[in-house]
C-alpha cells in the first residue's frame, strides 16, 4: 500500500503547504478577512491623532504666552495662582474636598 501512495506523497505536502498558507493569509494577523477591523483601528487612531493635535496647538500657544518676550499677565497669574494657591482679596473663594 505504501508503494502506491509514495508518488502521490509530494503532491499531498503540496496541498498542505497551500492550505497552510491560504488559511493564515485569509484568518492570520494581517489577513484579507481583518481588513475591516484594521480600517475601524486606522479611523480611531485617526481621530485620537486630531485629539492630541488640538491639545498641542493649544499647549504651544500657551507657552508662547509665557516667554520672555511676550509674557502674558493674565496667564501668568492663572498659573501662579493654581500653582501657589493665592487668591486675591476681591474674590470668593469656596473650598471643596478633593
Amino acid at each position: 500500500m505504501f508503494q502506491r501512495l509514495q508518488p502521490l506523497l509530494p503532491t499531498f505536502a503540496l496541498l498542505g503547504l497551500i492550505v497552510y498558507f491560504v488559511f493564515h493569509g485569509l484568518t492570520g494577523e494581517r489577513g484579507l478577512l481583518l481588513g475591516s477591523q484594521r480600517r475601524a483601528l486606522l479611523t480611531e487612531r485617526t481621530r485620537e491623532l486630531a485629539i492630541l493635535h488640538s491639545r498641542r496647538v493649544d499647549l504651544e500657544a500657551r507657552a508662547r504666552l509665557l516667554r520672555d518676550g511676550s509674557l502674558s499677565a493674565d496667564l501668568l497669574e492663572e498659573r501662579a495662582r493654581s500653582l501657589l494657591g493665592f487668591a486675591d482679596p476681591k474674590d470668593y473663594v469656596i473650598r471643596t474636598k478633593p
